[in-house]
C-alpha cells in the first residue's frame, strides 16, 4: 500500500494514506512537517497568493509562500469563494448507456406501484404536542400486539405543527404528509390535537389521493380516550399488514439519497467516488438518486450546472445555489462558514476541498431536475435537492423526496439514523473497525489492496440485502429520528 496519494495528475498536493513523519520522502519530495493521514502537503513551491489545486480544480488560494514537502492546511490556505457569480451553461455530460443487470430486490409493491424496503407501522403527529400520547400507543401496540413481522412500530416526534407562518408552516405540512406517504410504511396513524394550526382537514387535503386501508386520522380533542381510540386504530392497521409479503422488483423501482457527515481528506478519494459510480451504475438501470447538501456544493457547483440535461435545469440549479446564499444573508451569516471543526481536523482545509470530494457522490450522470424540499422525484435520474448540509435535516429531507434509503459516507463517524434506512459508509478502515457498532460498509479497502470495481460489486451485494430486509446498525440500536427545516419565526 502506498503511503500518499495524488489524485490528478494537475494537483499541486497529495495526502498522506498513513501518518507520515517530517523527513519522509514521498510522491519525490521530502516532507518538511508531520502530515496526519488525510491531510495534503505540498508536491511544488507555492508561491503566496496562488490557487491550490486538488482532485484537479483550485480549493482555494495560499495566505503564504508553501514549500514543497510543507503542509498545506488552514494555516497557509483559504477558500477563494465570494457571493453570487455569474454562470454560463457549458453543457458537457453525457446520458448513461442504459443496461439490466437482471439484479432484483425484495420488496414490498405498494397499491400506487411505490416500492418499499421496510414494512413498518407508524403515528405522525400533527403537532408536536401529541408526541407524548402517540408514543402511549405504540408502547401499547408493542405490548399487546405481536409485531414480528413488522420492521419497527415507530412514533416519529417533532416539535412542530403549531405556531408557525406561510412557507414555515407550509414546509412542516409537506414534510409530514411526505412521511405519512412514505412506501417504507405498512401503515400510518396520523394524530392531531385538535387546535394546532396544521389543521387534519387541511392536512388530509394535502394527502390528495391516498390508502385508507394504509393511512388513518384521528384527532385527539374529538374523542374521550384517544389512547384506547388510537389503538383499535393502529391494531386495524397491524392487521392489514400482515397481507403484505416481499417479492422481487426491478432496480428501477429504487430512488436512494446520497449524503456525507464528518468528512476527512478521504471521503473525497474512496467512500464518495464509490458512491458516486454505485448511483451511475443505478440510473443506468432505470433507478434514482439525490444529491442535496446545497451549501456543500458551494465551490463545485459548475461541474453540476455543465452536466444539466438542459438549459431549464441549468436555470434550476443556478437559483438554487444563488437562492441559498441568499438564506445565509438573510440571516447576516457568511455565506462560507465550512468545513466544521471535525472536517478541518479530519484533513478538509476549506469549502471548496470539502465540495469537490462532496460533490463526487452525483457520479457522473446528467443533471435531470432540481427539486424543492419535500418535492418528490419526477423524472429518473440524478436530482438535485433543496436542503441544508445538516445531517439530520437533509438526510430527513431526502427520505421526503421519497428515498427508500440514504447512503451517508463518513470519515469521522456517527451513529445517527433517519426515518429511512441510513447507511454508514467509512471512508477509512480505521473507523470502521474502531466505530464498527456504527459504520455498516467499509469503503477505506480502496487505499488498501481492493480496486473500486471490485469494492463496487461488493457494495452493491450489501445494499441488495439491505435493500431486501436485513437491518442497518443503526436499525438495530433504534436511533430513527426525523428532522424538519425550520425556516420562519415562531409565534
Amino acid at each position: 500500500m502506498k503511503n500518499s496519494l495524488k489524485i490528478n495528475p494537475a494537483d499541486h498536493v497529495a495526502v498522506a494514506i498513513v501518518p507520515l513523519k517530517k523527513g519522509t520522502v514521498t510522491e519525490g519530495v521530502t516532507l518538511l512537517d508531520d502530515i496526519d493521514a488525510g491531510h495534503k502537503f505540498a508536491l511544488k513551491n507555492i508561491s503566496e497568493h496562488s490557487d491550490v489545486i486538488k482532485y484537479g480544480s483550485a480549493i482555494g488560494r495560499s495566505t503564504q509562500a508553501i514549500a514543497a514537502g510543507a503542509w498545506v492546511h488552514t494555516h497557509n490556505l483559504k477558500t477563494n469563494l465570494h457571493d453570487n457569480l455569474e454562470y454560463t451553461y457549458e453543457p458537457n455530460g453525457k446520458p448513461l448507456q442504459s443496461f439490466d443487470s437482471g439484479m432484483t430486490f425484495d420488496g414490498y409493491l405498494r397499491k400506487n406501484g411505490d416500492a418499499g424496503i421496510r414494512n413498518e407501522l407508524w403515528i405522525v403527529p400533527t403537532v408536536g404536542c401529541v408526541n407524548g400520547q402517540a408514543q402511549l400507543i405504540v408502547d401499547r401496540v408493542k405490548k399487546e400486539l405481536d409485531c414480528s413481522h413488522l420492521d419497527d412500530v415507530r412514533v416519529w416526534s417533532h416539535l412542530y405543527g403549531c405556531s408557525q407562518l406561510g412557507e414555515d408552516h407550509e414546509n412542516t405540512q409537506k414534510a409530514l404528509v411526505a412521511v405519512t406517504k412514505h412506501p417504507n410504511a405498512a401503515g400510518v396513524l396520523v394524530l392531531g390535537l385538535g387546535c394546532e394550526n396544521n389543521q387534519m382537514e387541511d392536512f388530509v387535503k394535502a394527502l390528495g389521493n391516498y390508502d385508507t386501508a394504509r393511512i388513518k386520522t384521528l384527532i385527539a380533542q374529538d374523542v374521550e380516550d384517544e389512547i384506547a381510540v388510537g389503538f383499535d386504530l393502529m391494531k386495524e392497521l397491524w392487521q392489514h399488514s400482515k397481507t403484505d409479503q416481499r417479492q422481487p422488483l426491478p432496480m428501477s423501482k429504487l430512488k436512494i439519497g446520497l449524503k456525507c457527515g464528518g468528512s476527512d481528506g478521504f471521503s473525497g478519494i474512496t467512500a464518495n467516488p464509490l458512491t458516486g459510480l454505485f448511483s451511475d451504475w443505478l440510473i443506468a438501470q432505470g433507478g434514482s438518486t439525490i444529491l442535496t447538501e446545497v451549501p456543500e456544493m458551494f465551490g463545485a457547483e459548475t461541474i453540476l450546472m455543465n452536466r444539466c440535461v438542459d438549459k431549464n435545469i441549468f436555470e434550476k440549479t443556478v437559483h438554487l445555489i444563488n437562492d441559498f446564499k441568499d438564506y445565509f444573508r438573510k440571516h447576516d451569516q457568511p455565506i462560507y462558514e465550512n468545513p466544521s471543526p471535525g472536517n478541518k481536523k479530519g484533513g478538509i482545509s476549506t469549502l471548496e476541498d470539502k465540495s469537490l470530494g462532496c460533490t463526487q457522490k452525483g457520479g457522473n450522470a446528467q443533471v435531470v431536475d432540481v427539486l424543492g424540499y419535500t418535492e418528490p422525484i419526477k423524472i429518473h435520474g440524478l436530482n438535485l435537492l433543496h436542503s441544508p448540509g445538516n445531517d439530520l435535516i437533509a438526510a430527513s429531507a431526502l427520505g421526503f423526496s421519497g428515498c427508500q434509503m440514504v447512503l451517508f459516507t463518513t470519515g469521522r463517524g456517527t451513529p445517527f439514523g433517519s426515518f429511512v434506512p441510513t447507511m454508514k459508509i467509512s471512508s477509512n478502515s480505521k473507523l470502521y473497525h474502531f466505530k464498527n457498532n456504527w459504520i455498516d460498509f467499509n469503503a477505506g479497502t480502496i487505499l488498501e489492496n481492493e480496486t473500486m470495481t471490485e469494492c463496487l460489486n461488493r457494495f452493491v451485494k450489501f445494499l441488495l440485502e439491505i435493500c431486501s430486509g436485513k437491518h442497518l446498525k443503526h436499525e438495530d440500536a433504534g436511533f430513527k429520528e426525523i428532522a424538519i427545516f425550520k425556516t420562519g419565526v415562531t409565534l
